[in-house]
């Protein structure tokens, strides 16, 4: 049975990750269904949002300690990491918008993998929980560089070395989560973000993500073309139109 519930609707597929018996932690067969599902949203032009959330009252728990214990080696456990690591990065490099929805408790590994995504939503519900240290282990996905960035080097190593959880409230006012949602509107918070997210096409989503701009000038030509382009000039009349 795949672990991935997966939900495709006009320019938006949802992936609802299910092990309730792990609290939906991450293992090698969701690993993979992950990187199949990446294959698809990379060649399908079309999709203008990938949204990962959890099922129940959990995110994702972190990885599968019962399963990765089994990895005795460090060549075994360099090849899970790096594993990972890809499969994030692609989530990270993808041509259209990106959001966590956060239902619920998050530790280790989790809160390394909404990281990687645009947007981050959380609901009033969740818990962060930056354990890993509890098990004589440092993140091992990219965590310590993306929670540097988030929240500053002096604070990420405070919770790192604490093995702090925080809630969503202490999440939102350090730039973890973009919004705190209560718990009764999260579903239908997310169905308006599907909406919002999605009034643009790739390749004006691929522009506003692009990191290649080293000067202001560097925008004048991007905005010529989107300036002269058929749905700007349509969007524009419309608006016009309304006004009278």
């Amino acid at each position: 049975m795949a672990i991935l519930q997966i939900e495709r609707e006009t320019y938006t597929t949802t992936a609802r990750i299910s092990r309730p018996e792990t609290m939906n932690a991450i293992n090698f067969d969701l690993m993979d269904e992950l990187e199949a599902l990446l294959d698809e949203i990379e060649k399908d032009k079309e999709i203008r949002l990938f949204i990962l959330t959890g099922s129940e009252k959990s995110f994702i728990s972190g990885g599968d300690l019962r399963e990765f214990h089994q990895i005795e080696d460090t060549e075994g456990a360099k090849k899970m990491s790096a594993k990972m690591i890809s499969i994030l990065s692609r989530i990270e490099q993808l041509n259209c918008w990106t959001l966590a929805a956060i239902n619920g408790q998050t530790y280790g590994g989790g809160w390394e993998m909404m990281l990687y995504f645009d947007f981050r939503i959380a609901s009033e519900a969740m818990k962060i929980g930056f354990t890993q240290g509890n098990f004589y282990l440092p993140p091992g996905w990219g965590g310590i560089h993306k929670l540097c960035a988030a929240v500053g080097r002096e604070q990420a190593l405070y919770w790192l070395a604490t093995s702090k959880v925080v809630d969503a409230n202490t999440a939102l006012a350090h730039g973890l989560v973009q919004e705190v949602v209560p718990e009764f509107a999260f579903d239908e918070r997310v169905q308006t973000l599907k909406k919002e997210l999605t009034a643009n096409d790739r390749a004006y989503i691929k522009y506003i993500k692009s990191e290649n701009l080293k000067s202001p000038e560097d925008e004048i030509d991007p905005f010529t073309q989107f300036w002269v382009s058929e749905e700007h000039l349509k969007r524009v009349d419309e608006f016009l139109s309304r006004k009278k």
